[in-house]
């Protein structure tokens, strides 16, 4: 399917045929989406696992620094204050001072910043003075710092997001100082270095799984080829063993499977058109000795129904034996001339030798005037026929012979297996068909017989004899008639309940049938304006 540029409405319908008649394309599209899943649940997993683990041993190390920061401030505070505990001005300088020696200590080259602040609620005799460094960023918490309140001689860590968007960790533990009370040590660590090595590891996952997807399509891709191309060669050539080339094969290369399968393919396909031509020679043969028989047999029945008529004028003045043979064979010769004519015209089908003589025809008067020429038969079997036309009829091109003789075949039929109940042809139309419907209320037929009733000198019911002299190809030409006006001819039958044929044609040879003007079987004539023929 073709898409204009710019109608981008169309697309969708494009990549779902393309999908829809497409096996490569579909098995291409679905190993790599399936991969992309798997790569992306593996790649997940991986960063996340990676990610744990950095986040693990950072806080780790940063622990184990804030311990040794924690006892080293520890140690400063009680070797400063064992000499004299009421000197101020020591006491004053002396958070300042730890501040400067615990900050060096602390080999983690990520740390960010250090403080001592003085725990709430205290009353001293001294007091330390409050101390940070400079910059310290506004990220401790109250809940870390009632954490470290307790003082239960633990390092609490808290994840912290620094001022510059950075991620951090928090850590504080809580010092004594002599005659100063308590106070806590908060160290803020900067996690950049690990976010940058976790970025990387995640962009080169995401690569590495990239590349992976991509390099699983292009193996489906070639694989898929390498299986799907010897399919399409099989398909494409079946496609045209059907359309009638009969010598087309698929090349044999190779022993795997493949060639297994071209091989039986090829014998297949050879022993099907050995088989098509036999049956072909075997149909010609066929129709050119029909055709021939029905010829050669058409003098001397000419002969016999000139002689057969003389006998017939003179039937009166025969004995009654010998006038009832007279009849019988008048009777025979007229059945035996119809079906001479039938098998002619039957093999002039099968030759493709028919041509129409197309001329503008009123079917409603057409059919009117067939009815007509039956009406005393169906008189004599107790048969009702009555035409039923709603209106709005005009003209259609036919060959107004064959249509009569299809409508002498489906009103003839429906007399015979009538059983004497009304039979009502209805006749409709609309803008681009006209159709005609025989309905009888007869014996009816079951589904499987009604799929068989166009076959050639077919009878649902063998024992059942032809009381009007059908030769069993009625339905037959009258069905070649139909398609020959690209019209169709259909059945409906139900067992007890008669059986209804539809004939549609459409106003001009070759165009389409959009709408059927008949329903089958058509609607309760009694409910429509019955016109009495």
């Amino acid at each position: 399917m073709r898409v204009r540029r710019g109608d981008w409405r169309g697309y969708p319908a494009a990549l779902a045929r393309f999908w829809r008649t497409s096996l490569q394309f579909r098995t291409v599209t679905i190993t790599i989406l399936l991969s992309s899943v798997a790569v992306s649940l593996i790649g997940a997993y991986m960063s996340m696992s990676i990610g744990d683990n950095l986040f693990s041993s950072r806080r780790d190390q940063v622990s184990q620094e804030t311990s040794r920061a924690t006892v080293l401030a520890q140690e400063i505070f009680d070797a400063a204050l064992a000499s004299d505990d009421n000197n101020p001005v020591d006491l004053e300088t002396l958070s300042t001072d730890a501040l400067n020696k615990i900050l060096p200590s602390v080999t983690s080259p990520a740390t960010t910043d250090i403080a001592i602040l003085r725990k709430p609620g205290q009353q001293t005799s001294l007091i330390m003075q409050q101390t940070q460094s400079a910059n310290f960023p506004p990220v401790i918490t109250q809940s870390l710092r009632s954490q470290v309140q307790r003082g239960d001689e633990r390092v609490y860590l808290q994840s912290v997001q620094l001022p510059d968007g950075a991620p951090g960790i928090a850590v504080g533990s809580l010092l004594t100082v002599p005659n100063a009370g308590s106070y806590e040590l908060y160290l803020v660590f900067d996690l950049t270095d690990a976010q940058q090595t976790l970025n990387f590891v995640q962009q080169t996952l995401a690569l590495g799984g990239l590349a992976l997807v991509l390099l699983i399509g292009a193996v489906t891709y070639v694989v898929v080829r390498l299986v799907v191309g010897p399919i399409v060669m099989a398909a494409q050539t079946s496609e045209k063993l059907a359309g009638g080339q009969l010598e087309e094969r698929i090349p044999e290369r190779g022993e795997d499977v493949i060639a297994t399968l071209a091989r039986s393919f090829n014998k297949m396909a050879d022993s099907l058109q050995q088989q098509i031509t036999k049956l072909a020679e075997l149909s010609r043969v066929q129709q050119r000795f029909v055709s021939d028989v029905s010829h050669e047999l058409r003098t001397p029945l000419t002969t016999i129904r000139l002689a057969g008529d003389v006998l017939y004028d003179q039937r009166h003045s025969f004995s009654p034996t010998a006038g009832r043979t007279a009849e019988l064979l008048h009777t025979q010769v007229e059945r035996f001339e119809m079906l001479l004519s039938d098998l002619l015209e039957i093999s002039r089908y099968d030759a493709g030798a028919v041509e129409l003589d197309l001329e503008p025809t009123n079917l409603v008067r057409l059919v009117e005037d067939s009815v007509e020429t039956v009406r005393p038969l169906a008189q004599e079997r107790g048969s009702d026929l009555r035409v039923v036309a709603p209106g709005g009829y005009f003209d259609a091109e036919v060959d107004a012979r064959r249509i009569r003789r299809i409508l002498r075949n489906l009103v003839g039929n429906a007399i015979e297996h009538g059983e004497g109940k009304p039979i009502v042809v209805t006749v409709d139309s609309n803008e681009t068909a006209i159709a005609i419907a025989v309905r009888d209320n007869g014996i009816g037929m079951d589904p499987a017989d009604a799929a068989r009733v166009f076959d050639r000198f077919w009878r649902a019911d063998p024992s059942r004899k032809r009381t009007i002299g059908g030769t069993g190809l009625g339905l037959s030409i009258a069905l070649e008639d139909a398609a020959l006006h690209d019209g169709v001819l259909e059945v409906w039958s139900r067992k007890g309940e008669g059986t209804c044929f539809r004939l549609t044609l459409p106003r001009h040879r070759g165009a389409a049938i959009v709408d059927f003007p008949v329903e089958l079987p058509p609607t309760d004539p009694r409910e429509l304006e019955v016109a009495d023929a």
